[in-house]
């Protein structure tokens, strides 16, 4: 079954032009290949926050997840006041500045987080105001040099079972089947939009799918086989690109998978505060050496400059991409640009957390608010050198 499984898609693939096929990064046992014949060694940043909120980078601590972010800034503005907001909130948070800055620094390729429901109604219809974001993005992309990587942070009734996946603190995509139809036919509609589009290195199908804490035993058997069936809605209309699979337990553990189901898959893990030694890693490199797979650090960081600079050689030693987390944020010193903390942030961030019952003045609100979105652009934030030092890439000017 298997076999004829690789047979439909290696027979979808001839459907691609070869003028076509051949602009498209493939993947040569566990190298990822350029369309030129090179080698591509992978050095990323991830736009987090941007089409995919997490309350963490607002300094929230209670209002977590997207749709409770989105709450807070309803009561915070009023509901008109905050579709503004957002509106604005996502014309500035990432801009083409951002991406030359990203292409300036030494980066090749952006990690793009992506909410379902900027790009689909819950009935299904294929409509929101992700999909021009994206496509506005990806142009800019194209035009700085680098390559993209569409990732889906966030799937219809939650993959992960933790905030980030805006779901209800359980991986129900996993148990409802509505909930993975409605994933498959969302990838499907983002393959056939973005057919055979050189600017995107590949499709990273979930991210973090299954927490460590929930029905392992039940749900780890789940998960190879929907990506199975995920990659061939892709491939049936985008043949050739590359697929990533992300590690079970939270992206963790390869456990779950046997060997590559089809061409052009890469296996990809996340990886904080971790050893800098090959220990650390040795499971996975046992993974990849067992099938002949190529691995993707898909998010790492948020600790200091001389551990990234160490968790970083470690992957280079080892052939190994990676994309750190996160290219900005609110007031950190671990993250590419730092917004600058607004004044009264801290009343801001008590009222949304529900740790205050009383609202702070209109004014001290809009303030604030306003000088978050100023504080935004390359321009006005903060570079922090180091980080990128850290990553091997441009230092200070």
């Amino acid at each position: 079954m298997r076999l004829l499984s690789i047979l439909w898609l290696f027979l979808c693939a001839l459907a691609l032009p070869v003028s076509a096929q051949a602009q498209l990064v493939r993947i040569e046992g566990k190298r990822f290949i350029a369309p030129d014949g090179r080698v591509l060694h992978i050095k990323g940043i991830s736009l987090g926050n941007w089409l995919m909120p997490e309350g963490y980078m607002f300094k929230f601590e209670v209002a977590k997840a997207p749709h409770q972010i989105y709450g807070a800034f309803d009561r915070l503005l009023g509901p008109e006041k905050a579709t503004a907001f957002w509106k604005q909130y996502r014309d500035t948070y990432i801009a083409r500045d951002d991406i030359r800055f990203i292409a300036s620094a030494g980066f090749n390729t952006v990690r793009i987080p992506l909410h379902w429901n900027l790009f689909m109604s819950p009935d299904g219809t294929m409509t929101g105001e992700g999909w021009a974001l994206l496509d506005r993005v990806l142009g800019w992309v194209k035009e700085a040099g680098l390559l993209a990587i569409v990732d889906l942070h966030a799937a219809p009734g939650g993959q992960t079972g933790i905030n980030h996946d805006d779901g209800p603190g359980y991986p129900l995509m996993f148990y409802v089947p509505r909930d993975r139809d409605l994933t498959v036919k969302l990838w499907q509609a983002i393959a056939q939009r973005y057919a055979g589009n050189p600017t995107i290195l590949g499709y990273d199908l979930l991210n973090e799918p299954i927490a460590p804490y929930h029905e392992i035993a039940t749900l780890n058997p789940r998960l190879e086989p929907f990506f199975k069936r995920v990659t061939e809605a892709i491939r049936a209309v985008d043949p050739g690109r590359i697929v990533f699979l992300a590690a079970g337990q939270w992206s963790s553990s390869f456990d779950m998978f046997g060997p590559p189901f089809a061409p052009n898959l890469a296996y990809t893990y996340h990886s904080f505060w971790a050893s800098t030694k090959r220990d650390s890693i040795q499971r996975h490199l046992n993974f990849s050496a067992r099938y002949d797979v190529p691995l993707f650090l898909g998010e790492t960081g948020e600790l200091t400059d001389d551990w990234n600079e160490g968790f970083r050689k470690l992957h280079e030693a080892h052939d190994i991409g990676w994309s750190f987390w996160t290219y900005k944020n609110l007031d950190s010193p671990s993250t590419v640009v730092s917004i600058p903390r607004p004044e009264g942030w801290d009343q801001i961030v008590a009222y949304a957390d529900g740790l205050r019952p009383d609202k702070p003045s209109d004014a001290l609100i809009d303030k604030a608010v306003a000088q978050y979105l100023a504080g935004m652009p390359i321009t006005h934030a903060t570079v922090r050198w180091s980080y990128l030092a850290s990553l091997g890439l441009r230092g200070a000017p």
